[in-house]
């Protein structure tokens, strides 16, 4: 089969977590729809959250402290809102059961499977948007989503979000485990030199 080109604004990874990202802005809690985030280190753990210009930006700049809230599918048409109406127009404030942890400028969703208060660890300004990268302060989740001491992806049930089409989708089965799946080839010594 012949690959083909196709036009790279259509570049994303796919598919993309669904997160709720939490600030405090001019004294208001306020939360938006964020499908550009991700791990990018490993120790200490640090997350990136990519921005366009947006109200919450106010918040995090200013406060240095943000929430990452992962809901389940229960949550998509909250969160859907969440992308489509901005903070400085809407009160999002009473929209969820909000608590805080140590962290008094990172709002958390009692309704999301997990959550994570983040201190602002740096910020990049890109040509459009700005990436904040946070570092996790506390994670909160509820037994009821853990297995074996670790969080349960069937049960925190997420969803995701595929660009361009703008469409969320559910996870799907478990394929194999990572870092394990592919061993029978390293273990005949495939590509080695």
């Amino acid at each position: 089969m012949e690959k083909i080109t196709i036009d790279s604004g259509a570049a994303f990874s796919y598919p993309m977590p669904m997160v709720l990202v939490g600030s405090v802005v001019e004294g208001k809690v306020n939360f938006m729809a964020v499908g550009w985030v991700s791990r990018v280190n490993f120790k200490p753990p640090l997350f990136a959250i990519a921005l366009g210009p947006h109200h919450t930006n106010k918040g995090i700049e200013e406060n240095k402290e943000f929430s990452i809230n992962i809901p389940d599918v229960s949550l998509i048409e909250k969160t859907d809102y969440c992308g489509l109406v901005s903070g400085s127009k809407t009160d999002k404030s009473e929209l969820f059961d909000v608590f805080f942890g140590d962290l008094g400028k990172a709002p958390l969703i009692k309704e999301c499977p997990i959550c994570m208060s983040c201190s602002l660890f740096d910020t990049v300004k890109l040509p459009f948007n700005t990436l904040y990268i946070g570092e996790p302060k506390e994670v909160f989740t509820e037994e009821k989503y853990m297995t074996d001491n670790m969080l349960d992806i069937k049960k925190v049930n997420p969803f995701t979000l595929t660009m361009p089409d703008n469409r969320y989708w559910s996870v799907g089965e478990n394929l194999g485990k990572a870092w394990n799946t592919g061993k029978s080839l390293k273990n005949k010594g495939f590509g080695r030199r």
